[in-house]
Order: structure tokens, then sequence, then C-alpha cells
């Protein structure tokens, strides 16, 4: 099925800024739970909007509700839409897990205010190097970040929900920031010759990839925080990384066009998926107009999206060498899938969020066990 546009968030109103660059939306994400939504719109602004959105975005007949967003919101009054100035331009988005015990004191200690609950963070990554950390549930400004000394562009929080934050600059270097001490930083990863625009760690917390404006790919070990290997096969700039929810499979996307899937823990290059222009090229153009902005995978870990320059979004299967279906959107700049399935959110150059239906799927017995074994066993064992 192509996916359909369930609903676009735009922003509310023409800002006074004459910035370049200043508007695009940049990162959007979903909280683990589902629960909210966060929306770099442009002009310092993030939006943190309740998950699901309200009833007049969404068209009759499609249920986006996950169970455990009507749970959290029962006897609490339902949360509200919060908007956060940033006092930057805002690059990079990432929410935590649901916090550990340890982290529930910190915030406790800080803000005395804030209630003893289960505390859900949003990491923001600004112009200036600065990334500040925000309590969603209260949109206080819990904590700030200093080290980069340009703009932080990806941010990545380890899955385990212990509150150890990556972040990827364009100063060249990626930084661990551990949150349980007070935002201390922890680890700097240098080695990348030009800016670093994407990190993505691997659901089991073994492993840190890294993409800067280089042909290669670096994946680190989270556990010494050293150089694990370089990934080459790539022709132009890597921009976009993403592993699979076993951590089995590691996806690549650059502005050559195409996205390399990898076995992150062999280095072995297993497909190669390639973006061809459906309509014939601009004349005189010597620009890659299929040159790739982002990719990701979908929860269950059967298909991805990519999103290009050739004003598509595309959805692969695994198994297949070309697309399933197409969507057409204009400036897409990122993409992100809900945790529960159903539904993809792409940004737009324009501060513009989208949401398409994506594929529903239910996962064979065989997908299902592979999973299950993949999460815990690397490609060394399985093959021993």
């Amino acid at each position: 099925e192509e996916p359909l546009l369930l609903a676009e968030l735009k922003p509310g109103r023409p800002q006074q800024f004459d910035w370049k660059s200043s508007c695009e939306t940049w990162s959007v994400a979903f909280s683990p739970d589902g629960s909210w939504f966060a929306w770099s719109q442009g002009h310092c602004i993030v939006k943190l909007i309740p998950w699901p959105l309200e009833e007049q975005f969404i068209p009759k007949g499609f249920e986006a509700k996950s169970r455990s967003s009507k749970n959290d919101t029962k006897g609490r009054g339902s949360p509200k839409e919060k908007t956060l100035d940033c006092g930057q331009i805002v690059w990079a988005l990432a929410f935590s897990q649901w916090s550990s015990p340890p982290g529930r004191k910190l915030w406790a200690r800080h803000h005395p205010q804030v209630p003893d609950i289960s505390c859900l963070i949003l990491a923001t990554g600004l112009n200036d190097g600065q990334i500040k950390i925000w309590e969603v549930q209260t949109g206080l400004l819990l904590l700030n970040l200093s080290g980069h000394q340009d703009v932080v562009r990806d941010l990545s929080f380890t899955p385990s929900g212990s509150l150890i934050l990556v972040s990827a600059s364009r100063d060249k270097t990626l930084r661990i920031w551990d949150l349980n001490k007070h935002g201390k930083q922890i680890q700097v990863l240098s080695g990348h010759l030009q800016w670093v625009y994407c990190c993505s760690i691997s659901p089991d917390c073994s492993m840190l990839c890294s993409a800067a404006g280089e042909k290669s790919v670096f994946l680190w070990s989270m556990r010494s925080y050293t150089l694990i290997r370089k990934l080459e096969g790539h022709q132009s700039s890597v921009v976009s990384c993403d592993f699979s929810p076993d951590s089995a499979l590691l996806v690549t996307a650059s502005y050559d066009t195409n996205v390399i899937m990898w076995d992150p823990y062999t280095g072995e290059r297993l497909r190669l998926l390639h973006h061809t222009q459906l309509e014939p090229p601009v004349e005189d153009s010597d620009v890659h107009i299929s040159s790739l902005r982002s990719v990701c995978f979908s929860p269950e870990g059967l298909y991805l999206a990519t999103v290009a320059d050739d004003r598509l979004l595309r959805i692969w299967a695994l198994e297949l060498k070309t697309p399933i279906a197409f969507a057409p959107m204009t400036n897409g700049l990122c993409c992100t899938f809900f945790p529960h399935g159903g539904v993809i959110a792409t940004g737009t150059r324009d501060g513009h969020v989208q949401f398409w239906t994506a594929p529903r799927v239910l996962s064979s017995l065989k997908h299902l066990c592979r999973k299950a074994l993949r999460s815990f066993l690397t490609t060394y064992q399985v093959l021993a």
C-alpha cells in the first residue's frame, strides 16, 4: 500500500527572524513508549506534543493510539503540549528511556518541586554546541552540557535506560555524557576528519556507529569507547545510519544515492539499495537529486524508510532490492517510525512535520526467533 498522509503540522506563525537556515525541521522523535512526539520546528523552538495527536489532525477510521499512552495519563490529567525555547537553532533531538531509580533521585535533588516519578527527558542539540536537557512532563530545563565547539548534529541515548548520552558534532568529535553524574563528560571520541552527521547506538548497547562527511563509517565499542572498525563501501559522504532492533544489521545512507546494509560484527556488506530517479533529471544539473538525507528501521525490523532529495519517501522490505512503496514529499530532511509501528514521521526544510501510514505486519515465527537470538548472540556465535 502507498503511504497515506495522515496529518501535517506547520509552525503556527511566521517568525520575525530572517536567519539563514533557521526554519528547518532537522529532527523529529517519538518517546520510546510512544506517548510523546518532539518536533524541532525551526527558529529555536521545540514542540512537545502528546501522542496520539488530537482528533482534529487524524482522519476517521485511523487508530494510532498506543495502549501505554492511555494508561500513563490516567489519574494525572491529560498531558499538555509544551513549547521549549532553546535560544539557538535546534539540530538534534533524543528522548531517554524511562530513567532508572538513580536518575529519579538526581532530578529530585536538582528540582525538589519535581514529583518522585520516573522521569522522561528530552535532549536538544543546538547551533552553538550546547546540549540542553529537559524534563518532558514539566518542560523544565534540567541540565546544560557544554563541550562541543560547533553545531551538535545528532544525539543518541543508550537503549538500556542508563542515561548515557552520545552527541555528534560539526567539531568532528563524538562525546559521551553521563546524566546520572550531573551530565559529566566521560569520553571524547575523535578520528573523523569531517563534520559528524549521525550517531546511532545498537539496541544491545554494545556498539556505536558514527557517520561523518566521509565515505567510511566508524564503529566504536560502547564498553571501551575504542574504534572497532571502519566500514568502507560508499562513494560519497555518509549522512545517516541506524541499527536494526535486534542489533544484527546496520544501514548507512549516503549522498552517493545508496543505502548499504552491513553485518556490524563482521563488517560484511550484505545488500545495496540504490535510489534510482523516477523522473528525468533537471538539465545541466550536476547535483545528485537522489542524494539521501535519512534512513531508519521499522520497530519490528522488517522495513526501512528513506528520505531523499528527489522528493520521495521510500519504504523498503529487507528482502527486496527495490522499494515496495513511495510517497511524494518535498524538501525532506529526516524520518522516524512510531515505536509501535504503523506511522512514519518526516521533517522538512520548511519546518513542517508529516505523518504517513506505514506497513503493518505480523512478524513470522522465524523472524521473531531470529530477533530473539540475535539480540544477544553475535554473528560469530551464531556461525559457530
